[in-house]
């Protein structure tokens, strides 16, 4: 089935309303499978004997240019002192019944939710009435009513737990006077296949990808299993994109490209470490982190808003590593 009209299936099958179909409340941050997406997706690729890009030290040193540049882990529960402001990232979770929602969207020629000839938005994302005035539904806390896109990047990721899609926002809030959504971009993914954006497509990140699949979640942590997917990150500069990634308007000569995969070392000893930070790290080894977006400096991931992180554990041995302890794998390797 093509995209415009599995799209446009969602947006009528959205737009239904059954007054006898009982809705499930949403949920947030709840439990998720992992890993997400099919298990041959980028996100689930096993890259450890993938082979080391020819210029892998190159692109190394160039992230080190102006000093050694360490890892950082951007995960936790509330601030304290400064509510609603949280560290972590949320999500919904929300059932197949959720009623979608139109959301207007600025860059609306590569978002989906809008007409790509007018831009003009139907209904199509499930956003619960919960996030416009409550906190905690959107990154950075604040509730979908408080506009403060300036200060935060204000992403907000909604899982249709019974279809299993996905739909992530950047830069949201809510206007109560005309009683809708904005939004700078939108996307979509089905999390059955492996369907990738149309090439200059971005997303809620820029460089095209999903946000979810490469955030670190407390029960993948503190559960039985091992993490079973690459980590999400941000780099200081970019230079173009390769895949996965299907866009990348930075190209800063000598920088990593959108969608670059680090791993880290097989030398490099993680036996010292608390066995949470050492799982992470095995999985780093393993699936690696994905480049998805830019960041002021160092190398930044995410997790999920959880109070429950052991953040005295966690946050000084995931930020113990530096640039100097990853190799990049061939670029738009697959």
């Amino acid at each position: 089935m093509g995209r415009s009209i599995r799209l446009g299936m969602l947006a009528i099958m959205g737009s239904l309303a059954f007054a006898n179909i009982s809705v499930a409340a949403p949920q947030l941050c709840a439990p998720l499978p992992s890993p997400l997406f099919p298990p041959e997706n980028w996100w689930n690729q096993d890259i450890t004997w993938a082979p080391v890009d020819s210029n892998s030290d190159a692109f190394i040193y160039f992230l080190n240019r102006f000093g050694t540049v360490r890892t950082a882990m951007v995960l936790g529960g509330d601030v304290a002192g400064y509510y609603p402001e949280i560290w972590g990232f949320p999500y919904a979770v929300v059932d197949g019944w959720q009623p979608r929602v139109a959301v207007n969207i600025e860059y609306w020629n590569g978002s989906d939710g809008v007409n790509q000839q007018t831009g003009e938005p139907y209904p199509f994302y499930p956003i619960p009435d919960e996030a416009i005035y409550q906190a905690h539904w959107i990154q950075s806390g604040w509730p979908g009513v408080v506009d403060v896109r300036y200060d935060h990047d204000r992403h907000m990721i909604i899982v249709d737990r019974d279809n299993n899609h996905l739909f992530e926002l950047f830069n949201v809030w809510f206007d109560e006077y005309s009683w809708q959504w904005y939004a700078k971009a939108g996307a979509f993914w089905d999390m059955n296949s492996n369907d990738i954006r149309p090439d200059g497509w971005g997303g809620a990140d820029e460089s095209g990808l999903a946000i979810l699949p490469g955030i670190l979640r407390y029960e993948e942590v503190y559960g039985p299993d091992e993490i079973q997917h690459a980590l999400r990150v941000s780099v200081p500069s970019s230079n173009g994109y390769v895949f996965p990634a299907t866009l990348g308007f930075q190209e800063t000569p000598g920088a990593l490209p959108l969608g670059a995969r680090l791993r880290l070392k097989d030398y490099v000893d993680i036996s010292g470490y608390p066995w949470e930070v050492q799982k992470v790290f095995r999985a780093l080894k393993k699936y690696g982190f994905i480049v998805s977006t830019l960041a002021d400096s160092g190398l930044v991931g995410l997790g999920t808003y959880d109070s429950r992180w052991q953040m005295d554990v966690l946050i000084p041995g995931l930020s113990s590593l530096t640039a100097w302890d990853f190799e990049v794998i061939q670029l738009g390797w697959r």
